[in-house]
Order: structure tokens, then sequence, then C-alpha cells
């Protein structure tokens, strides 16, 4: 064990000089993302990540695993979630890992080389698995994690603007207008039926104009969830008036025997008009 400690010692010993040596080999014109950054501060942490690796990544030799994996992960999901490695193609990231696992190599065969006398070539070619085998290990993390937080991060900006497409929008102190434009699949229609719902009554409206003329089809499962939607409206005391309603979606509705039990009306011009609620100046 005590020849894992001398390694160690070197290869930290060696960390500086190594990340200084990467960044200078770093194939400058043919990346892009973090890799092609010419601003300083970006140059700065980029340096600094990669040293942090070398520091985190040698310690394999001289801690247990549990304890390496434990406090390398770490280290793996700050990099995995930092803005500039997101926006950076994954193949690049990957190619550096490479490069990264060769100069690792390169410093356990110098190692070997200085000390061959007293390091046998069983304990040698055992280092060198280890430095594969881990690198293999950690490219896989860190682009599995880049992977999951990424779709973490979609998943959430979608669901922002799903909520944001589907806005209550209040003509005056009682009356609200919903008006829903685009495709709306079935996850889509149930964010429409929670957030119309909440903000219908935050906002105390009870008279709400649905208008359908900026959808242009509907299935039979969305269709069923703006049926809820009227049914769950009239039950916190939220009248319904459907506008705009096309003759392809309407003809879909009938065939499907699907009611929406609301009042319907041509176009939204039509349904404001035809309410007593809301005057037209």
């Amino acid at each position: 064990m005590h020849r894992n400690k001398d390694l160690y010692l070197f290869l930290e010993e060696r960390a500086k000089d190594i990340t200084e040596e990467w960044y200078e080999q770093l194939d400058k014109s043919n990346s892009s993302g973090v890799y092609a950054s010419t601003d300083p501060e970006t140059i700065k942490t980029l340096k600094m990540q990669n040293y942090d690796f070398h520091l985190h990544f040698f310690r394999i030799f001289v801690e247990d695993k549990e304890t390496f994996s434990k406090s390398f992960e770490e280290w793996i999901i700050t990099v995995a979630r930092d803005e500039n490695h997101l926006n950076t193609p994954t193949h690049q990231i990957i190619r550096e890992f490479v490069n990264t696992r060769e100069q690792h190599l390169d410093l356990i065969n110098e190692f070997y080389t200085i000390h061959k006398d007293t390091v046998s070539q069983e304990m040698f070619e055992l280092w060198q698995r280890v430095i594969i085998t881990a690198f293999d290990q950690v490219i896989l993390k860190v682009t599995e994690e880049m992977h999951h937080y990424s779709n973490r991060k979609l998943q959430a900006q979608q669901e922002m603007i799903n909520e944001l497409s589907s806005p209550v929008i209040l003509l005056n102190d009682t009356t609200a207008l919903l008006p829903l434009v685009g495709d709306i699949d079935t996850n889509r229609a149930k964010l429409i039926l929670e957030n119309t719902l909440r903000e219908c009554t935050v906002q105390d409206v009870d008279l709400l104009f649905i208008d359908l003329s900026g959808v242009i089809i509907i299935d039979t499962m969305v269709a069923q969830q703006i049926f809820y939607l009227v049914d769950a409206l009239k039950l916190v005391g939220v009248e319904t008036v459907i506008s705009g309603m096309r003759p392809e979606i309407a003809q879909t509705a009938v065939q499907l025997g699907v009611s929406f039990n609301a009042r319907t009306t041509a176009t939204l011009t039509q349904a404001i008009r035809t309410s007593s609620r809301i005057s037209i100046k």
C-alpha cells in the first residue's frame, strides 16, 4: 500500500502542471461550448474544474471504494449541472475525458519508469487497469447525469411554457378569458385543467370564456379533458362559454359523443356580445 501512497503524492504534485498542459493542447478551433470560450472567467473556471478532477480522481489510490465514490460523485454532479458544460456537445466532453485519461496513463508510466526497481510489472499493470476502468465509469456517470439533468430542466421549462400558453386573462372583476392555441395533447390538457381551476378560484372568476379558435385538432382524450374542465368549473361556481370551435372539431365531438355541457358561440366576439356581464367599449 505504501507504493500507492507514493504514487498518489507523485500524481497530486503534478496536478497543476497537467491541467495547464491539457488546456494548452486543447484543440479550441475544433471545439465549441466551454472549450472554445475566450472569456477569462470561464477559462479560469474550466481549469479549476479540471484541476479539481485530478485531485478527486487521484484519491482512488489511497481511499476505500465507498469514500472515493461518495466524494467523487459530488464533483460529477457539479460539472454535469454546469451551464457551460450543458451547452457543450457531449462527444467533445467525452473526447476531453479520453485525452485526460491519456495524461494519467502517461504519469503512471513515468512513475513506473522512475521506480522500476521497487514497483513490479503486475503493480504497474494493475494501476493502468484502475485508471482505464475508473475513467470508463466516470464518463458514463457524467454523461448520464448530464442527460438526466437536461431532461429535468427541459421538463420544467415545458411545464412553464404550457402554463404560460394557457393563461386565464381577467376581462373585468368576475369575467375571464382562456384562449387556447396550438396542439393540445393529453398532458397539456391536464395542465390546462389544473391551471384554469386554480386561477379561476384565486381570481374569483364566475364567468369564463374558453376560446378554441386557435386549436386545429382535438382528439378523444383532449375533448374529454375539456369536458372535465367545464364540469369542474361548474362545481366551483364558474359558468363557461366555449367559442371559436372549428367545424371539424365540432364534427369530431359529435362523432365521439362528447358534449361539452356549456353554451357555445361561433366566435369570441359573439360570446362577449351575448354576455350581459361584460361590456365592449
